[in-house]
This record gives structure tokens, C-alpha cells and sequence, in this order.
């Protein structure tokens, strides 16, 4: 599993790259640059087995919303490696949006999750300590809801493509093609032309490499080594794996930035840790066998974000960064 601890660490690191890469640049505006350079890779990359509904909602909601918002609230002062932590109560919000708009029922164990999920975020909410604006907390919290909602639109759709297809990278790719002209929008009718103009003339080598490492490195080549990984091993294997993204992003951003996160905030995002993981563990269930006795045999756990489920579509749920 090595593999799937190298993902979740780039996916980790990917939050700092975004803050270091960002000095000067409009956030919208440079989400619109990072997907630019992603929907370039449909010229390699085949059409995922979706409907142009699910790919333009998966756009929408999943990459414009969830990363329009994230990138907004580094840009107004909230650290990458409480970022990362808040953005991980997509995996609770997935179970409450599907709950309402799937009618859903969460089993005990993920309404459990979801309870200790939100204490965890509000413990991290308090220990804010004034260090990020409020604003900057609600929209990376909105980030992670948009992100939920992209979850449920894929899910409702079934969009599962067979490995050889690559599902989860090609649906990330072809999904991105809905993002640079209304991030561009956004960012002139928001951010103003002359800080597009201003962004633009500032666009040196750290913005570039950080493009090239969050657009390049963290979503095509990590999206598609995750997704070989769920190929060939059971799910309840490898997603566990993601959850060292938000450890090593505030690891990261301790090291590089000097960004120490105070008490209540190590301890709000263990526990909101602690949370996604019992919402995200595997289940098990008896099926029948022989004589009538029941076997227990493990269900699969829910995947992180961007990342489709190569079998069991009655049960694939994406869920990360």
C-alpha cells in the first residue's frame, strides 16, 4: 500500500502547493488556469461512461464550486492544514445530502460518524483563535458541501467505468472542461479585470509549478494511480489511506510555513478525523451459505472524491482534494 500512502501524501501536500502558488494570483482566476490545464488531457484521455448531465454536474459542483471555494478561503487567510481538515467533512455532508436528495437511510455506524464529525469541526471552529477571517471558515466549509453534492450527482448517475476505461481520471478530466470559461467569468464579474491583468503580469515560476503540480502531478497522476489501486485491491484497503492527507498537509504546512495549529484545532480535527473514518469504515454483512447459515464478508467503503468505484455501483460513493 505504499502507493496509495504516496496519493494521499501528494493529495496533502497539494494544499500547501495551492497557498504557496496563489501569492499574487486570483484565486478564481487561477482555478481556472489549474482546469485549463486538466481538460487538456482529454485529448488523451477516453470519454468517461457517464451522461454529459452527470460530467457538466460533476463540473459544476465537485470541481468550479468545491475548488472556486477552497482556493477563495486560502486566499482570505485560512491555513492549508486546517483547510484540509475542514474540507474532509465532505464525507459526513455526502451521508446527509444523500439522506435528503437519495432518501438514503445512514446506517447507525455513519449517522455515529456524522455526529462526531460535527463536533469535530465545531471544536476546530472555535479554536479559530481569530487566526482566519469567519468567511474564510464558511466557505471552505461550503466547499466541502459543493463537494458532497458533486458526490451524490455521480452516485445518482452510477457513473462506474470498468478500469480499462478509467472512470475516475476520465470523468475528473472530461468534468474539468466545464470549469475555465465560468471560473473566468466569475473571477472578472468578482476579482476584476485588472487583478486578472495584475495576475496575469505576476504569473512567474511558482505559480506555474504549482499549476504543474495540482493540475499534472496531484489530479492525473495521482487520481489515476488511486483508481488502478481500487482496480486491484478491495476498497476497505486502500481509502482508509486518504485520511493521511490532512495530517500531512498540516504536517507540511508546519514545516514550510510556520503555520502551527493551535490546541483546539489538533484536537477538533482528530476528532473530526476520528468521525469520517467510522462514517467511512467498511460494513459487514451476513450473506446466505450453506445449510442456511449466514457468512459475514466485508462491503466496500465509500471512495474518496473524484474517485469512482470500479465495481459495486449500487454502493459507489467518491469522495478528497
Amino acid at each position: 500500500m505504499l502507493l496509495a500512502a504516496l496519493v494521499a501524501t501528494m493529495w496533502g501536500f497539494n494544499f500547501v502547493v495551492i497557498d504557496w502558488g496563489m501569492a499574487g494570483i486570483p484565486p478564481l482566476f487561477f482555478v481556472a488556469v489549474r482546469f485549463l490545464v486538466v481538460a487538456l488531457a482529454v485529448f488523451v484521455v477516453p470519454r468517461p461512461l457517464a451522461s454529459w448531465k452527470t460530467v457538466v454536474g460533476v463540473g459544476l459542483f465537485m470541481s468550479l464550486g468545491q475548488f472556486a471555494l477552497l482556493y477563495t478561503s486560502i486566499a482570505l487567510g485560512l491555513q492549508p492544514g486546517i483547510a484540509a481538515l475542514l474540507l474532509q467533512a465532505q464525507v459526513v455532508l455526502t451521508i446527509v445530502v444523500a439522506a435528503l436528495a437519495l432518501r438514503e437511510r445512514p446506517t447507525a455506524r455513519q449517522a455515529v460518524g456524522v455526529l462526531v464529525g460535527t463536533v469535530g469541526l465545531g471544536v476546530v471552529a472555535l479554536g479559530r483563535g481569530g487566526d482566519a477571517p469567519a468567511v474564510a471558515v464558511v466557505l471552505c466549509l461550503l466547499a466541502a458541501l459543493s463537494w458532497a453534492i458533486g458526490n451524490v450527482i455521480s452516485r445518482r448517475a452510477g457513473a462506474v467505468a470498468p478500469p480499462k476505461r478509467l472512470g475516475a481520471l476520465s470523468l475528473t478530466v472530461w468534468s474539468s472542461l466545464v470549469v475555465p470559461l465560468p471560473a473566468l467569468a466569475l473571477s472578472a464579474a468578482i476579482e476584476g479585470p485588472e487583478a486578472i491583468a495584475a495576475g496575469i503580469a505576476a504569473f512567474g515560476w511558482r505559480p506555474i509549478l504549482s499549476t504543474l503540480y495540482t493540475a499534472g502531478l496531484c489530479t492525473l497522476v495521482g487520481y489515476a494511480i488511486f483508481n488502478a489501486l481500487l482496480a486491484r485491491n478491495r476498497s476497505a484497503s486502500v481509502v482508509p489511506w486518504v485520511l493521511l492527507a490532512p495530517v500531512v498537509a498540516m504536517a507540511s504546512a508546519a514545516a514550510l510555513l510556520g503555520q502551527i495549529p493551535n490546541v483546539w484545532e489538533t484536537v477538533g480535527g482528530a476528532v473530526l478525523v476520528v468521525g469520517v473514518f467510522v462514517a467511512n469504515a467498511p460494513t459487514r454483512r451476513r450473506v446466505g451459505g450453506g445449510g442456511g447459515r449466514g457468512q459475514v464478508v466485508a462491503a466496500g467503503a465509500e471512495v474518496p472524491a473524484h474517485v469512482t468505484r470500479t465495481a459495486a455501483p449500487a454502493d459507489a460513493d467518491r469522495h478528497n482534494a
